[in-house]
C-alpha cells in the first residue's frame, strides 16, 4: 500500500492545539529519540533536513527550504514535506505537508514549555514578530492558557503587527499591536519571540520579575533573539539538549563568549515530563525556554496527525 498523502486542508480542521500539546508531552514519556540534522545552503536560502527515530513510533524525515525573502514574492518562507516510516519493517506510511507538521509542532513546543515554566495564571502574552508562527501562537497559547486576557504583538513594521491584531479573533482576549517593545516587554507575563533576527531583539533589563520568555526564531548557529543578560540571569530550559546547546546561536554564542556554560541549561522536556527537574520554582523567577524544534518533535506531531486521520477514515 502506498504511503498516505496528508494535506494541510484535509487535516487542519481535525486537529486541536490541546491535543497537539498532549501528544508532545506523551511522546516524551517514550525512550529518548535519535536525531540528526543536515543544513545546506547560505543564510539567504537553505535546505534543512531533520530526521528522527523514536522507539514505537518509527522514523521520520522532514525536509524544508527556508527562504527569508520569499514573502516579498508572494511565496511561503518555508516549504517542504515530511515522510513517516513504521518501525517494524521501515515501510513508508505517510507523507504529510510540512506546513501542517511545522505549524503544530512549533507552537505546541513553546506552549508545552510554558505549561512548566510560565506562571499558572498568566494574563498578558507579548508576541515579538507577526509572521506565520505568530498567528499560530495566538491560537495555541489562548487554547492552553485560558487565563490570558491580553495579547500584544510587536513587529519591526508596525503595519504587519496591526494587520495580525486585526485579523486574529479570540473570544474574551484583547489583541492589539504595540509600537514600544521595551514597554510591552515590561508588562508581559509571557513573551514569545518568533523572528528571523541574527542579533538580540529582547533584553534582560526590560523584564519584570516572574516573566517567562519563549525563544523560537533562532534556528542556526549565527542567530539569536535574547541578549547575554537575559540568558545569564534567567532559569534556562530547552526542548532538547541534543538539538539546541551545540547547534543554535541562542546558546552557542554566549557559551563561546564565556557568559554561560552548557550546564546552565537546567533541563529539557525529557527531564520536565519525567519530573526529574522542577520547572518554575517561584512567582518571581524569570524563566527562559529555547524552542529548538528538533526532528523528534516533528515525528511526535506526525504520529498524532496520522492517528487523527486514521480515526477519521474509520469513523
Amino acid at each position: 500500500m502506498p504511503p498516505r498523502l496528508i494535506t494541510y486542508e484535509d487535516a487542519a480542521p481535525r486537529v486541536t492545539w490541546i491535543d497537539a500539546v498532549a501528544a508532545l508531552r506523551e511522546g516524551h514519556t517514550r525512550p529518548r529519540a535519535q536525531v540528526a540534522d543536515v543544513f545546506l545552503g547560505l543564510s539567504g536560502g537553505s535546505l534543512l533536513s531533520r530526521a528522527a527515530y523514536i522507539e514505537g513510533f518509527g522514523f521520520g524525515v522532514k525536509s524544508v527550504t527556508v527562504f527569508g525573502a520569499n514573502p516579498g514574492a508572494g511565496l511561503p518562507t518555508v516549504q517542504g514535506a515530511m515522510q513517516v516510516f513504521e518501525p517494524g519493517q521501515g515501510i513508508p506510511t505517510a507523507i504529510i505537508e510540512s506546513r501542517l507538521v511545522t505549524e503544530l509542532k512549533t507552537a505546541s513546543d513553546s506552549v508545552l514549555g510554558a505549561t512548566f515554566l510560565a506562571r499558572r495564571h498568566s494574563e498578558t502574552l507579548l508576541i515579538v514578530g507577526a509572521g506565520t508562527v505568530a498567528r499560530s501562537l495566538i491560537d495555541a497559547y489562548a487554547a492552553v492558557f485560558p487565563t490570558l486576557t491580553c495579547i500584544r504583538i510587536w513587529a519591526r513594521r508596525i503595519e504587519q503587527a496591526e494587520d495580525l491584531a486585526r485579523d486574529a479573533k479570540v473570544p474574551g482576549v484583547d489583541i492589539r499591536a504595540v509600537a514600544d517593545l521595551r514597554e510591552a516587554a515590561g508588562e508581559a507575563d509571557i513573551i514569545s519571540t518568533a523572528t528571523m533576527a541574527q542579533d538580540p531583539v529582547l533584553f534582560g533589563d526590560w523584564l519584570r520579575p516572574g516573566t517567562h520568555v519563549d525563544l523560537i526564531g533562532a534556528f542556526k548557529a549565527d542567530m539569536r533573539e535574547a541578549d547575554d543578560h537575559l540568558i545569564a540571569a534567567a532559569s534556562l530550559f530547552v526542548d532538547s539538549r541534543e538539538t539546541t546547546i551545540h547547534h543554535i546561536g541562542e546558546l552557542m554564542i554566549p557559551i563561546a563568549a564565556g557568559v554561560i556554560t552548557a550546564d546552565a541549561v537546567q533541563g529539557d522536556f525529557y527531564d520536565l515530563v519525567a519530573g526529574n527537574v522542577t520547572g518554575r520554582k517561584s512567582d518571581d523567577e524569570i524563566t527562559v525556554f529555547k524552542n529548538g524544534g528538533g526532528a523528534h518533535l516533528d515525528l511526535m506531531i506526525a504520529h498524532y496527525i496520522a492517528a487523527v486521520m486514521e480515526h477519521a477514515q474509520t469513523a
